[in-house]
This record gives structure tokens, sequence and C-alpha cells, in this order.
């Protein structure tokens, strides 16, 4: 089991006061004082509950990887100014988790079609507060094994913990633990595919595929390992089209369908790999970001081979959860929020909408397009909101 303890909590200890009052046989005391003579105890306070931040695909093309080297004043590669502007949102939660859809690679780096990133990508997320990556996608498999360990690697120098992908078949079989206040968090993650590139030869277990019968169980694995939410990324759903397809909504109704003693297996899915926003919805009672949208990535152009802003268009979605209403229950989420954002492909920097408004009228018709999309399945009347 790998953990990490985003904020350290300090144990409280709990402080007995003995007392005995002495009492007069022949002198009663009045009806209305407490009979010991001391204060009722106060009762025990509920332990604090936590709010997680999940964010869409990282996807460094070339022209972002020449910002990178750029903002390094050219010598090697700085990725930390990118995200400046989301760093409050991020670092002010107590647990973040991003997606970096492609892998490390050593010298030589390339944009699409065969992703291989610069590994100061995962100094940059790290500074900018994220405590992990999803790290299972259609590209996980563009330099082999190899990119997969370099990937791992750099994430691993800057305190980053990841799930999707491995190195080894025991890292493939332990469960990705987080702390956040009280709470244990596992995070799983799956893609449904490769790109068609086949999985290592004997390494079966490199990149975790889209399996639920295999995503039940893991969840209900890491329960058992103690995990008190379980978060699920899956790497689904067609390019390019606002709306959920029809794996993402049959499986989003499978998984968290899935309940064991009456308490569900999957507390959160966050989805990725559309390249733009889609619905939040809450299925079963749970909620479901179907797609995120793309975090960082260069130009995008759609099917039709024409420039589409929307591959330049995401959300933050960010939860709050509270501690069960009794031993053994359900982590519930009682506030959900979504915060709109893009990828300014001029400056090279992600930009919160919501705090740009004053830049235009153009900032305020992306981010109205984006909440229509969010909010297209009737996530409204469930409680999801617009945060800043």
């Amino acid at each position: 089991m790998t953990t990490r303890r985003r904020h350290t909590t300090a144990a409280l200890a709990a402080v007995l006061i003995a007392a005995t009052a002495g009492c007069q046989a022949q002198q009663a005391p009045p009806a209305h004082a407490p009979q010991s003579g001391l204060p009722a105890a106060p009762a025990p306070s509920a332990p604090p509950g936590f709010t997680l931040v999940a964010s869409g695909d990282v996807l460094p093309h070339t022209s972002v990887i020449e910002r990178a080297n750029f903002d390094a004043g050219g010598h090697g590669y700085d990725f930390r100014p990118m995200f400046a502007a989301v760093m409050p949102v991020v670092s002010g939660a107590d647990l973040a988790i991003c997606h970096m859809e492609t892998v490390g690679a050593d010298g030589h780096y390339t944009g699409y079609p065969t992703f291989k990133s610069p590994p100061q990508v995962a100094v940059g997320l790290a500074a900018t507060g994220y405590d992990a990556c999803s790290t299972a996608s259609n590209h996980s498999l563009d330099d082999g094994a190899a990119g997969i360990r370099r990937t791992l690697d750099a994430f691993d120098q800057v305190g980053l913990l990841h799930a999707g992908s491995a190195r080894t078949a025991d890292e493939a079989n332990s469960v990705t633990m987080m702390r956040a206040g009280d709470a244990k968090v596992a995070h799983l993650a799956y893609t449904y595919d490769t790109n068609g590139v086949p999985l290592p030869m004997g390494q079966p277990w490199a990149v975790n595929l889209i399996d639920p019968v295999r995503i039940i169980s893991d969840a209900r694995a890491a329960r058992k390992a103690g995990a008190d939410v379980v978060v699920v990324s899956l790497h689904w759903g067609t390019e390019w089209q606002d709306a959920p397809n029809e794996q993402q909504l049959r499986l989003s109704k499978e998984l968290t369908a899935s309940v064991t003693n009456g308490r569900p297996d999957i507390d959160l899915i966050l989805g990725t790999h559309a390249h733009v926003p889609q619905a939040y919805e809450k299925v079963n009672g749970t909620w479901v970001i179907y797609g995120m949208g793309d975090q960082v990535a260069g130009e995008m152009y759609n099917y039709k081979g024409v420039l589409d802003p929307r591959g330049n268009e995401s959300t933050i979605g960010r939860f709050t959860f509270a501690p069960p209403a009794h031993r053994g229950g359900r982590w519930e989420v009682t506030k959900a929020e979504f915060i709109p954002q893009a990828y300014d492909l001029d400056a090279g920097r992600v930009v919160n909408l919501n705090a740009a408004l004053d830049q235009g009228a153009g900032v305020g018709g992306v981010r109205d397009r984006i909440r229509d999309v969010v909010l297209s399945r009737g996530a409204a009347q469930d409680g999801l909101v617009m945060g800043q």
C-alpha cells in the first residue's frame, strides 16, 4: 500500500477529570442544580471533513514544451508558471488529483502523435499543489515500458503519487492511498485502450485497462485495505463529443450500483480523454464527472481538421466530503462544485475563467458555454454549483 499524508493532523488526547463533591445529608441541593455540581461533559466532536479537487488531461504538445523551455530561460523546462493561476484552487484543497496523459522521455521530447514529455512536468504539478495523478491513458505506452518507468520515477522524485500504470507487478497490485484530514482516500485509475499498442511482453500489469469486474474488485480491495473514500479515474469517452457516450453511461451506472454491506464501493468517478468538457452527474447517489477536458494542451484540431478552442477548455471538480453519521457509513459529498478554466495558447498559461472575467466578454462566453455543458444532465438539481 502506498500512503501519503497531505496534512499531518496531530492526535487528540482525551483528558478525563475525576471529581467528587461532598454533600451534607441535612441540606438537599436546589432542584434545578446538577446533582454532581459539575457542568455536563461536552459531546465528542466529529472528525473533520475534507475537500478534494481534480483536473483534466495534461497533454504537452510541442508548443507546450517550447513554452516551458522559454519559461526556463532557454535552459531546461519550467512548467510552474503554466499552472500559477490555478495554484490557489489546487493547493487550497486537502487533496488534489491531476491526470498525466503522456509519458516521460530522456532528452528527446515530442508532441503529437507520440508524446514524450520532459520530466520537469512533474515538478510543475507538485509545485502547484497536486498530490497524485492518474497515469492510465491511451498514450501510456507511447515510449513503451521505459516511458512508464521514467514517468513514475519523475513523480517519485517530487513526491507525487500515481495510479494506473506500474513498473512492477507488486506496484500494480498495491493500493495508492492518501490521507485527507481524518480520511484515507484510495485512488484507482484505468484507460479504455493504449492506442492499439500491446502491453509489454511479460508485463500485462503495466497499464490498467477498463474492466468493470476488475474495477469493482479493486475498489473492494481498497476498502479492505482501510480506504474511507474510493476515487476512480477513467480515461474514456468519445473525443470531441460534449455528451457522454453509451459506454460512459453504462459503466457509470454499473460501477456506482456496486454496493458491499449497504455501502457503495466507489465514492467518486473522474473522467478524462474526450479533450472537451463534459457533464457532471449524480448516478445512484455518486458523483460522476464524465470528462474534465484538457487542462494543458497545444492547438487542438477536431476530427474535421478544424482548430477547435474546446480542446483548450476544461473544469476543475471540487468536492467537500463529510464524515459518516455512524461507524462504517459512507463519507458523503456535502458540496459539489466545478470551476471553469482554459489554456491560453498565446500566453502558455492555465486560466481560471471566473478570476479572469475582467479580461473581456469573450472570457464570460467561454465560461458560460462550459457551464451549460457541465449542467446539461441535471447536476444543478442535485446541488452542483460553479465555484471560484
